[in-house]
C-alpha cells in the first residue's frame, strides 16, 4: 500500500520542539564545551560555509557573529579553493562548515583546505561520523536525529539551534542569559505548530500560482530565503527571496495584485524594518501574506497573516519559529497541487558537488 503523502514531512515538523529541547538538554554541554575551546582563541574573522538549507543557516549565523560577537563575517565560495585552487590566509580565522549530511564534497574539500591555511575549522553537521566532521578541528552534532524527507525541516532548525549555542557564549555579555533566551523556545515551537489550520487555508490560496515573492529582513531574511527553497522543492514554484531592502528597488517594479508576495515580520529591529517595504507592498495592492504579526504602525492595513507566536523569545532565536508555519505552508501547497512533498521529483536526499 502506498504511503500518504506528505507523511514523512509532516511527522518530522511536528517531531521540532521535542528536538529543540533534546538538543539543549542533550547536546548543550558539548556544544559548550567547543565554545569555549574557540573562545580562548582570537579570531578576527568568521567564514561560513554551507550549501542549500544550511547555506541558509550559515546565513542566520552571519547575523549571529556580526550582531552578537561584533566581527565580521562572510559566505565563502567553496569553489574558489575546489575549482579555483585558491588558498587565502587564514590566520586567526574560524571556519565554520554547515552541513545536515556531512557528506558534500566541495564542503570537506574547502574545509580541508582551509585548515591547511591556518584556519580553526569547525564543522557543524547532523552525522557525527561523517567526513567532514572527521576532517575539522572541532566538531558541533546538532542532534536532530534521522530526516527522511528529502525537503529538510528538522535539520534546518536543528542548525540554527546549534549555531546559536556555539556562537552566543562568545560574545562580550558572556553567558547569563542564555539558559533563559532559549527556555521558551520549544514551548513556543508547540504553540506555532498548533496553529496548522490557518496555514491549511492559506495553502489553498496557491493552488494555482506559478510565482511567488518571499522578503525579510535581519535575522528574518534567511527565514525568506528558506522559505522559497521549500515552495520551490516540494510544489515546483517559481519562489524568489529578497531582502526587503532589496525588494524595495528594481524587484519592485513586478509586484502587482497577480503576484502572492510572502513577508515575514516577527517583533524586533528587523520587523520594524520591514515598514516602509509593507508600504510599499500596499500601494502596489500586492497579493500578501504576512508571517508574523503586521507592525503597530500598519495596524490598520487589511492583510491576511499567518501568527507565529514568540512570547519570550528574543529576535534573534526567531528564526527557529518563523520558519515553522512556512515548513507547514509548503507541504501543504504541495499536497493542494497533487504532488508528494515526500518525493520532489529530481531530488535526492545528498546533492554532492564539487
Amino acid at each position: 500500500m502506498d504511503q500518504q503523502p506528505g507523511r514523512l514531512m509532516k511527522a518530522e515538523i511536528a517531531e521540532q520542539p521535542a528536538m529543540l529541547r533534546r538538543i539543549v538538554t542533550d547536546g548543550g554541554a558539548d556544544i559548550a564545551s567547543v565554545a569555549a575551546e574557540i573562545g580562548r582563541r582570537r579570531h578576527r574573522f568568521v567564514l561560513l560555509a554551507a550549501r542549500g538549507t544550511s547555506d541558509h543557516a550559515a546565513l542566520y549565523a552571519k547575523y549571529l557573529v556580526e550582531v552578537r560577537l561584533g566581527l565580521p563575517a562572510g559566505l565563502v565560495s567553496p569553489s574558489s579553493m575546489t575549482v579555483y585552487g585558491a588558498r587565502p590566509r587564514l590566520t586567526d580565522v574560524l571556519f565554520l562548515a554547515v552541513s545536515q549530511s556531512g557528506g558534500s564534497p566541495d564542503l570537506i574539500d574547502s574545509l580541508t583546505a582551509a585548515r591547511e591555511c591556518g584556519a580553526t575549522t569547525v564543522a557543524v553537521t547532523n552525522n557525527a561520523a561523517s567526513a567532514l566532521a572527521r576532517a575539522a578541528e572541532f566538531s558541533v552534532d546538532v542532534r536532530a536525529g534521522a530526516e527522511l524527507a528529502v525537503a529538510a525541516t528538522k535539520t534546518y532548525t536543528a542548525e540554527l539551534l546549534a549555531l546559536y549555542l556555539l556562537l552566543s557564549p562568545l560574545a562580550e555579555s558572556g553567558t547569563g542569559a542564555l539558559g533563559a533566551e532559549v527556555a521558551a523556545l520549544a514551548d513556543a515551537a508547540d504553540a506555532t505548530l498548533a496553529l496548522e489550520p490557518g496555514v491549511v487555508e492559506a495553502a489553498a490560496r496557491y493552488r494555482f500560482a506559478n510565482r511567488l515573492v518571499t522578503t525579510a529582513r535581519g535575522f528574518s531574511y534567511p527565514t525568506a530565503r528558506e522559505a522559497a527553497l521549500k515552495l520551490m522543492e516540494t510544489s515546483y514554484l517559481g519562489a524568489q527571496a529578497f531582502s526587503g531592502a532589496d525588494l524595495l528597488h528594481g524587484p519592485m517594479a513586478m509586484i502587482d495584485a497577480e503576484l502572492p508576495v510572502i513577508a515575514v515580520v516577527t517583533p524586533g529591529p528587523g520587523g520594524q524594518a520591514m515598514v516602509p517595504v509593507l508600504e510599499r507592498l500596499r500601494q502596489r495592492e500586492a497579493d500578501l501574506l504576512v508571517v508574523g504579526g503586521v507592525p503597530e504602525s500598519q495596524q490598520g492595513m487589511p492583510v491576511r497573516t499567518l501568527p507565529v507566536v514568540t512570547s519570550g523569545v528574543p529576535e534573534q532565536l526567531q528564526p527557529i519559529l518563523e520558519i515553522l508555519p512556512l515548513q507547514l505552508l509548503a507541504m501543504h501547497v504541495a499536497l493542494e497541487r497533487g504532488g508528494d512533498p515526500d518525493a520532489p521529483r529530481g531530488l535526492s536526499k545528498v546533492t554532492e558537488t564539487w
